[in-house]
């Protein structure tokens, strides 16, 4: 049956996350009542029980695992602990009895496992997690690497914004992708080393326009930003401090004033709802980790259930897609190989 006509499986961690289990299961359930898919939920049976409804068994399956890999715990450490949820969750697509795996756990140990258990694309060097950010034109830009890969070569840029172009092709439905390089400066000669060893080699890309500052990713300019997982994990962490100072200003300045608080009131469903869903991370649910061959999204240890949702949703969508050939095609395309 071809992929995009049969059912997707969702293998979820359902013990990861800051919450534990409840905010899990609990978007796990909002997700079945809105899309058909086919859910595994790995973890403490007696515990997931207790939050899943008795109308819903039938419809997941529960995995057992005894052990749950802290947030504080080191990530080469998964390796190891083969009881941990993350560990079966990942297992479970490595050995082909699921399509994707979402976690709110431990990021690292996440994307560790997903690197080494289910493996590279034949063509990538390293995986690279990508978010979305919101910008001006209501639209999202896609941003890689956020934090998978600190310390980059200029081949990891270059394999970073094939992946890119494709996943806003391929998922993001855009015919034509503008890829950017994240730099100092749009000229060709800004940059550090780094970046401008990396820019002859982006210019294989399709859809690669240059250099792009830190301002791009909001304007609107370009769809895909490529950046390393050093500058791009403080990129997102920045943002998102950002975003929530400014809501609170705002709230603080508005308590000032009573003409601001009728203004606020007046705007509260069609500004300020519209605005704070843009920069909710709940909207996007996690980031995809590209360039591992099947689908790993990475979700926010504080999520709720609305980005568990979300994160799921994710996972349907880039099973059902030909993200992970198109990259390959593009880069054996390139580099003048045969597949």
């Amino acid at each position: 049956m071809p992929r995009s006509e049969r059912s997707v499986r969702v293998a979820v961690d359902a013990m990861g996350g800051d919450y534990g289990p409840e905010p899990i299961i609990e978007g796990c359930i909002q997700a079945l009542d809105e899309r058909n898919f086919d859910l595994i939920l790995v973890g403490d049976r007696d515990a997931i029980l207790s939050y899943l409804p008795e109308y819903y068994l039938e419809r997941v399956q529960i995995v057992e695992s005894s052990d749950v890999i802290d947030m504080h715990d080191q990530a080469t450490n998964a390796l190891r602990r083969k009881d941990s949820s993350i560990y079966k969750a990942v297992e479970l697509v490595r050995e082909g009895e699921a399509d994707a795996v979402v976690s709110a756990g431990h990021s690292g140990a996440t994307m560790t496992l997903a690197t080494l258990r289910i493996g590279r694309l034949p063509h990538i060097s390293k995986p690279a997690l990508a978010t979305l950010m919101p910008n001006i034109n209501n639209a999202k830009t896609l941003v890689l690497d956020v934090g998978a890969v600190v310390d980059c070569k200029a081949r990891n840029l270059y394999e970073f914004g094939a992946m890119g172009e494709v996943y806003a092709q391929e998922v993001m439905g855009l015919a034509s992708p503008r890829v950017g390089l994240l730099a100092n400066g749009e000229e060709a000669s800004k940059g550090n080393e780094l970046t401008k060893e990396a820019f002859p080699l982006l210019q294989k890309i399709p859809g690669f326009k240059g250099n792009v500052e830190g301002r791009d990713i909001f304007n609107g300019s370009v769809d895909v930003v490529v950046t390393d997982g050093f500058t791009g994990n403080i990129l997102l962490k920045t943002s998102e401090g950002v975003a929530d100072a400014i809501f609170t200003m705002m709230r603080q300045e508005i308590r000032k004033s009573l003409p601001a608080k009728i203004g606020a009131l007046l705007m509260k469903k069609k500004v300020f709802a519209r605005l704070k869903k843009q920069v909710d991370y709940a909207e996007y649910g996690g980031a995809p980790l590209l360039g591992i061959d099947g689908c790993a999204i990475v979700s926010h240890g504080s999520s709720n259930a609305k980005a568990i949702k979300n994160a799921i949703f994710q996972a349907i969508n880039f099973s059902r897609s030909d993200v992970n050939r198109k990259i390959e095609e593009l880069l054996v395309r390139n580099n003048g190989q045969k597949s």
